[in-house]
């Protein structure tokens, strides 16, 4: 492998280690939070549940009542109340049954709730035939959650779980960061639109619709600048303009050293750049820097995507999403791993560390799509996820990989 290369674990040691999360916090209601991170720890102001509650459709009662109870020998109990969820009963007295419903607080008194399937319901009484564990089908108070306790992390990138989580105890808005504000040009004369003829020459930006997508997945505030022309004036300027209101500027193409490659020296005229090479297939040629705003106010994060379309969706899954979550508050930024059986064999590695596209076959293991090529946008929508491969390490069939799937990085 060339020395010069980067190894990817040291490239997104680097990565992360430059990504401060954004400092302001606003906010917002807990209905509208899900996508957000949290900027603070969130405590619960009381015990879920709050009291006492039953399981399941049934009867509350005192076991020492049921003591007796035996197939055959049936204890009946007067049923002397109806206690709906929502409602609060009275104390339950010795020698008496209360109707009770799932989630509604059980009398006190009793210490066991007896489910309907298991009585037999005769008029206004029931008839027992067995006597129920102590607590049986009762959830204790503070079962799930204790006053004081904290329930979610700051950190934390909130799902619906999340919020549901939080309004359970009656939290109506919650403290989040702000969104990221993320802005992208693409380069390369070559670029042309969809919609648009197709001249000799010429492809479609298919990177734009990747990144952009992805980017608005992660929740970003995202500045789409579109294509810029092959100049070295007119990446300067659209640096300039990506700079003045952007925490992140993510590029597509022309970071390479080539005559037509001008975003390398675009950026070291208007900040600073760290360009490094990693040891990573697709995606080898990776970008890092600072772009100045203009008036002195800071600086912008640059990062320098590869430009052929399977390179730019891998590395920006690997090393740009991870940074993109930390600049976000999140803490644990590393993809879920699953281990999983390779149905394929793979006898020539690359020295470099591969992402393999594949997916998931209906015997469980996986299988890899035949053209790994960096240009082969079709395998990313055949493929399930990525099988993360160490330099130099042939597949066989029957071997465990790691593999992770898209279902956790494209969101």
């Amino acid at each position: 492998m060339n020395p010069a290369l980067l190894p990817f674990d040291e490239a997104l040691a680097a990565l992360l280690a430059q990504a401060a999360p954004v400092d302001e916090v606003e906010t917002l209601d807990t209905a509208q939070a899900s996508g957000r991170v949290l900027a603070a720890d969130v405590r619960s102001t009381l015990d879920v549940p709050p009291c006492d509650t039953a399981q399941m459709d049934g009867y509350a009662v005192l076991r020492a009542d049921l003591a007796a109870a035996a197939p055959g020998q049936p204890v009946r109990l007067p049923v002397a109340q109806r206690i709906p969820a929502g409602q609060t009963g009275r104390a339950l007295h010795a020698g008496e049954a209360a109707r009770i419903f799932t989630g509604a607080f059980v009398p006190e008194g009793a210490d066991a709730v007896v489910m309907q399937e298991a009585v037999q319901a005769e008029g206004d009484a029931v008839a027992f035939t067995q006597c129920p564990q102590p607590g049986e089908w009762i959830r204790r108070t503070g079962e799930d959650i204790r006053a004081g306790n904290v329930i979610l992390a700051a950190g934390t990138r909130l799902g619906p779980q999340s919020c549901g989580l939080a309004a359970s105890v009656g939290l109506a808005a919650l403290p989040v960061r702000r969104r990221v504000r993320v802005a992208c040009f693409y380069t390369g004369d070559e670029l042309t639109m969809p919609g648009e003829p197709l001249r000799p020459g010429a492809i479609y930006n298919s990177n734009r619709f990747v990144l952009g997508a992805l980017l608005r997945a992660l929740g970003c505030e995202l500045l789409d600048l579109g294509n810029v022309p092959d100049t070295l004036a007119a990446t300067r300027e659209a640096l300039r303009r990506a700079a003045r209101d952007s925490d992140l500027i993510v590029t597509s193409g022309g970071v390479s050293v080539g005559e037509e490659d001008h975003v390398k020296p675009a950026v070291q005229a208007e900040g600073e750049l760290r360009m490094w090479q990693v040891a990573m297939k697709p995606g080898k040629p990776l970008a890092y820097g600072r772009v100045r705003r203009p008036g002195g106010a800071g600086t912008a994060h640059f990062i320098g995507l590869p430009g052929n379309p399977v390179s730019g969706f891998v590395t920006f899954l690997m090393l740009a999403r991870p940074f993109v979550l930390r600049l976000q508050g999140v803490n644990d930024v590393a993809p879920r791993v699953l281990p999983l059986r390779a149905d394929f064999d793979w006898p020539r590695p690359d020295r470099r560390r591969e992402f393999l596209r594949a997916r998931i076959n209906t015997e469980g293991g996986l299988d890899l799509f035949p053209n790994q090529g960096s240009a082969v946008l079709t395998s990313t929508v055949w493929a399930d996820g990525l099988i993360d491969n160490p330099p130099q390490q042939p597949i066989a069939p029957g071997q465990v990989v790691r593999f992770l799937p898209f279902a956790n990085l494209l969101a």
